[in-house]
């Protein structure tokens, strides 16, 4: 499994899994802050006790890198988008988050998934920082900037929001990036047993809950390569190191740390490239055992 040469006029970063060209689509670098917040036990003690996570995944002062970005590919003739990103225009209470003016769009087309040829877009949970771009403003409306694809999550996923006493924030976000694709009828709820589910020939969802109830994985095969994309089951490698180390916003912390232990048992010491939703760059690797866990073993992509 190695990583493909990006075309040098368009520097989309990717990586080759069997047959299939996996492509990092680049939002933005979230900003310094969002480590303490997003994972307050990653301390700058127990960043800098990891040699391997220099430079790439935090500075020499202990912060943590994260990213924003998605993932292209095609399999089984389907193109396919594997989260949306914050999208631009979106009102957020979060800083980092609103009003954003990025390129994203420019990106996903240079990499050859234009919005109107996208086929299917897979949302691991439903949280502001990956249904964004689900929705694009025209005319004053939110709309989905993909129409011709269907959107597929979790059936728990949207149950579980659907009986929750949101935030007016949380009900902004769904009213501008979630709702729109139900009423246009382009929203799929996938039941996800344990062992997961095949929703196309080498393409996997699989369950890990906790971060949200119906948060899920995404697995790809082809020609007896896999890769793994992770949502925010794991948000940064330090949690390989540490996983009971979870995120501030997690649903149920317990469940999310059972998720990730389970998730990184499974991929330890094989071949499996993994692909982190908000990993900075290299964003990919393999799961080494390491000490008493894991740390990531880089694959760069070009």
């Amino acid at each position: 499994m190695n990583a493909s040469p990006a075309d040098q006029t368009t520097a989309i970063p990717s990586w080759t899994v069997g047959a299939v060209t996996v492509h990092r689509i680049d939002e933005v670098l979230l900003p310094p802050a969002t480590g303490p917040w997003l994972l307050p036990d990653a301390t700058t003690d127990v960043v800098n006790h990891q040699d391997w996570l220099h430079p790439d995944f935090a500075d020499h002062e202990g912060i943590l890198r994260l990213d924003s970005h998605s993932f292209a590919f095609t399999v089984g003739g389907l193109r396919v988008l594997v989260d949306t990103g914050i999208g631009n225009g979106k009102e957020r209470a979060n800083p980092a988050w609103h009003n954003l003016r990025t390129d994203f769009l420019e990106r996903l087309t240079t990499a050859g998934f234009h919005p109107d040829r996208v086929d299917l877009v897979i949302l691991t949970h439903l949280h502001a920082d990956h249904v964004g771009w689900n929705t694009q403003e025209v005319d004053g409306e939110w709309v989905p900037t993909f129409p011709n694809a269907r959107y597929v999550t979790s059936r728990a996923e949207r149950e579980f929001w659907a009986t929750y006493d949101m935030e007016e924030a949380r009900r902004h976000m769904f009213r501008d990036s979630v709702i729109p694709v139900e009423e246009a009828g382009l929203l799929d709820l996938v039941d996800v047993p344990a062992e997961g589910v095949e929703i196309t020939p080498g393409l996997r969802l699989l369950p890990t809950p906790g971060h949200t109830p119906g948060h899920i994985a995404v697995e790809l095969t082809s020609q007896s390569e896999t890769a793994l994309i992770t949502g925010d089951c794991i948000h940064h490698p330090v949690q390989f190191a540490h996983p009971a180390i979870g995120a501030c916003v997690d649903i149920d912390p317990a469940q999310s740390e059972a998720s990730r232990r389970k998730l990184l048992g499974s991929l330890a010491d094989t071949d499996t490239l993994v692909l982190g939703t908000h990993f900075a760059p290299p964003t990919a690797g393999l799961v080494v055992t390491h000490e008493n866990a894991y740390r990531l073993a880089p694959v760069p992509a070009s």
